[in-house]
């Protein structure tokens, strides 16, 4: 599939690896990309950087009436970029509740369900398309630091497997892109080495050429892999410990 005069959405375009695939699908040739974000001013820097080539429009995921509107308004997408994503980096168990999983499963597993089925129509009429499901190294193993965020993300790693099969017929790639730590807002609070945006842009963009059911965008994805491999329950145990390190720093 090529990039070149297509047209794209991507949730969550106003910042971060959102951001990094609108100006990469504008680099590649894209004739137009709608930025949707919460509040559609937070991505006018990108309409005011690239002018009628970007289409900010308000799009929160988690809500159904926002997002059947823009697939009403986005009649002529070809490519759906599912990068809206929420961490709130809090406990399964140790939280006051259970909102931040909630808000978690809500953006991360059922808004890429809601885009995925308002635009299947879209795509089907425009010649089957591309969905690319931004998820993440929490979604190939459990990793109790992050609380809610692992398992919506493996929530929805399932559901682009389930999608791909219910697409296929229709001609439409479904792509999951694993992502492991990047140098973004939402990563603030990780350490090590962080990857750029723009490299896991550009990988999620080669994976629509290539028609790729999976693809691996960084280091750390790989490593993560290579120890489920290796030794699975002792990766495990190494998360685990990771979790009560913090537990002895933070005294939670």
């Amino acid at each position: 599939m090529d990039i070149a005069n297509s047209v794209a959405i991507v949730t969550g375009a106003n910042r971060g690896i959102g951001e990094a695939f609108v100006r990469a699908l504008i680099g590649q040739g894209a004739a137009k990309v709608y930025a949707g974000a919460r509040n559609a001013a937070s991505a006018q820097h990108l309409v005011d950087e690239f002018g009628d080539k970007v289409v900010a429009i308000a799009l929160d995921v988690t809500k159904e009436e926002q997002v059947a509107a823009a697939a009403a308004q986005c009649t002529d997408v070809s490519i759906v970029i599912n990068n809206a994503g929420a961490f709130l980096n809090q406990r399964l168990i140790g939280a006051d509740t259970m909102a931040a999983a909630r808000e978690e499963m809500e953006v991360n597993y059922f808004g890429v369900l809601s885009m995925s089925r308002a635009f299947a129509p879209v795509l089907k009429a425009n010649g089957g398309g591309a969905i690319v499901n931004v998820l993440s190294a929490g979604g190939l193993c459990a990793m109790p630091v992050m609380g809610g965020y692992s398992p919506s993300k493996f929530a929805a790693k399932a559901a682009t497997t389930c999608i791909r099969a219910e697409l296929a017929p229709q001609g439409t790639s479904v792509t999951a892109l694993f992502v492991g730590s990047v140098d973004t807002r939402m990563a603030a609070s990780v350490q090590g080495k962080k990857e750029r945006p723009e490299d896991i842009a550009r990988v999620g963009l080669s994976a629509i050429k290539r028609k790729l059911d999976e693809a691996d965008t960084d280091r750390m994805v790989l490593e993560v892999r290579a120890a489920l491999a290796r030794d699975p329950k002792g990766h495990e145990r190494a998360l685990a410990r990771m979790l009560n390190a913090e537990s002895l720093k933070t005294g939670h």
